[in-house]
């Protein structure tokens, strides 16, 4: 593996190592202070955790499930029994892209909590920390993604517990999971643990015909399966029952068929047509009943498994004709020059290939370490050029996109992976939808002055990073731009090195990014509070620039970028595809 300290091209000092949050308009450049707000934006309109399976450390009674802080009625809530640490915790069904989280408060609320995400349930990552809570409605801004979410309690404000109307989970424009309406189930491979006889197999449940049934032995338990060939988020599932229905029955889910987990369970099953909501994810699905209504066995005239319809994207277009790969991954770039370039102009360069994507929109990517692959408008060797970085191992991919060297063109990545994780990562679509100049314009007047030079030096061509820039090196007007500031903080390196996290900055990946930042003189909690990122000069604001330009305000400004979590790298196991969009 490659140090994740840096974006994964080889620079001269060391290894330079998401569901859609465009961000919000570039407030102007405040003289006086040398501030700028950041701000992002979220599709508040989807709620990804109403009607989700939520659990929680405690209840104080019956009354006040954890169902009720995501049923979307504020007329209903959970509490918590009276004591610390308490927790809340909400299944999202599949991995999903965070930027806001609503807590509405009961009068019982939380002084000092977590938000925390997770991929398993098992191990969390903290996204938001807070010790001077105020309760009533707090509407957070955060950075991050999981299929698990959960607020983690560790003092209250109150003698009672914890208790929550609503806990509602936001995510990028574009990342809800649609309508809950594909079938996923249909014609799929079924088995069962038994048949009445040959009349009833366990195929009959999942051929779409009602006018045929699966139907068990007379006895208890037995269950019904389906094989959907891949691992899917499950959002609901149907079962239309023959008169010999089941009384006590769980739905589970596996991702190999041998170790299941529970999504549904009852003791009451009604018969007739069961609609049931459920959140969960795997290959398999099986109803697994235990206790039959009638003296008859267990039969099903259909098991439908709903699976999320996404809407699709026009920027990232139809993904469902992607090819599957026969190496590790398919890569597609995408035209996104909003008509500057023919899709014969638009060129891709890897490993000794280059091509235009009206020749060859796909590369089946190999294992390769600390790979880059080159984009080229124009023709091949064109100056209007860019890259992005990754390494691919066997069942992994690790990349991102960076903005440590230069701006050349606008560059945006979609990752999807076999378990249903979806991440993107690089500029937003509104900036890809912006005509070159203007996003040269825009970078000028959002900085001070010192950093205008940057967009002018190699203009039309590139936007440089401060380090590359004369003015900033040793002799030039603003070589001391960071020296007096970093001495503040104990340290004695060039305003170069700072900016390139080279020299003695190389080994010190926090401080440098805390200098980048400007955030290295305040306690150690705040350096990790994105929020006083960029807040009084000297600063980056370079990078600054392309966090507020960028999906989730995640970019790779300046070489250690990734600490705290700020940087575009994406890593996931099991990669399906990645679509590159390459703009002007």
């Amino acid at each position: 593996m490659y140090d994740r300290r840096r974006p994964l091209r080889r620079r001269p000092q060391l290894i330079v190592a998401l569901v859609i949050a465009l961000l919000a308009s570039v407030l102007g450049f405040n003289a006086a202070t040398g501030t700028k707000a950041r701000a992002a934006s979220c599709d508040t309109t989807t709620n990804l955790a109403l009607n989700k399976t939520a659990t929680a450390s405690s209840v104080e009674s019956d009354a006040f499930p954890a169902s009720a802080a995501v049923d979307g009625n504020t007329g209903t809530r959970w509490s918590s029994q009276f004591s610390d640490p308490q927790w809340l915790q909400v299944d999202l069904g599949s991995t999903q892209s965070i930027c806001q989280v609503v807590l509405t408060w009961e009068t019982a609320s939380a002084k000092a909590y977590e938000i925390q995400t997770s991929p398993d349930g098992t191990t969390w990552t903290s996204i938001y920390s807070t010790t001077t809570g105020p309760g009533g409605t707090e509407t957070l801004n955060v950075t991050g993604s999981g299929r698990y979410i959960r607020m983690d309690g560790t003092a209250r404000n109150t003698a009672y517990g914890y208790s929550l109307f609503e806990l509602a989970v936001y995510g990028p424009p574009g990342s809800s999971n649609g309508s809950c309406a594909d079938n996923a189930a249909l014609n799929r491979p079924a088995t069962a643990s038994s048949e009445e006889n040959a009349d009833f197999p366990a195929s009959a449940a999942v051929d779409g015909n009602t006018g045929t049934r699966w139907s068990s032995q007379f006895s208890d338990p037995q269950w019904l399966q389906v094989d959907l060939g891949t691992s899917q988020a499950i959002c609901g599932v149907t079962l239309n029952w023959e008169a010999a229905y089941g009384k006590a029955y769980q739905i589970q889910t596996s991702e190999d068929g041998t170790a299941w987990t529970t999504v549904y369970s009852t003791t009451t099953g009604a018969g007739g047509v069961e609609n049931l909501t459920v959140s969960g994810t795997g290959r398999y699905v099986r109803m697994y009943g235990t206790q039959r209504a009638t003296a008859y066995g267990y039969s099903l005239w259909e098991f439908a498994v709903l699976t999320s319809t996404p809407t699709t994207d026009p920027f990232w277009g139809d993904t469902t004709t992607i090819p599957p790969a026969q190496n590790v991954l398919m890569l597609k770039i995408l035209n996104r020059t909003n008509g500057k370039y023919p899709d014969s102009q638009v060129y891709w360069s890897f490993d000794g290939q280059t091509h235009s994507i009206a020749d060859q929109p796909y590369f089946d990517m190999p294992v390769n370490s600390s790979g880059r692959m080159y984009f080229y408008l124009g023709s091949p060797t064109s100056p209007y050029y860019d890259f992005i970085e990754f390494t691919v191992g066997p069942d992994q991919f690790n990349g991102n996109t960076t903005r440590v060297d230069a701006f050349g063109l606008k560059l945006a990545m979609r990752l999807h992976t076999h378990d249903g994780y979806d991440v993107q990562v690089g500029e937003t679509q509104s900036v890809f939808a912006e005509d070159r100049s203007v996003t040269f314009q825009r970078f000028i007047d959002s900085v001070p002055p010192e950093f205008k030079v940057l967009a002018q030096t190699q203009a039309p061509y590139r936007i440089i990073a401060p380090g590359s820039d004369p003015s900033f090196q040793a002799g030039g007007a603003n070589a001391n731009y960071f020296t007096a500031y970093a001495a503040s903080a104990g340290v004695n390196e060039t305003t170069q090195n700072i900016f390139g996290c080279a020299g003695s900055m190389a080994s010190n990946p926090t401080m440098c990014a805390a200098l980048n930042r400007h955030v290295a003189t305040l306690p150690a909690a705040q350096q990790q509070d994105p929020s006083q990122y960029y807040q009084a000069a000297p600063a980056n604001y370079y990078a600054q620039f392309w966090h507020e330009n960028a999906i989730n305000g995640l970019a790779y400004g300046f070489p250690y970028d990734d600490v705290d979590g700020q940087s575009s790298y994406i890593s996931h196991a099991n990669p399906q595809w990645l679509e590159i969009a390459v703009g002007w």
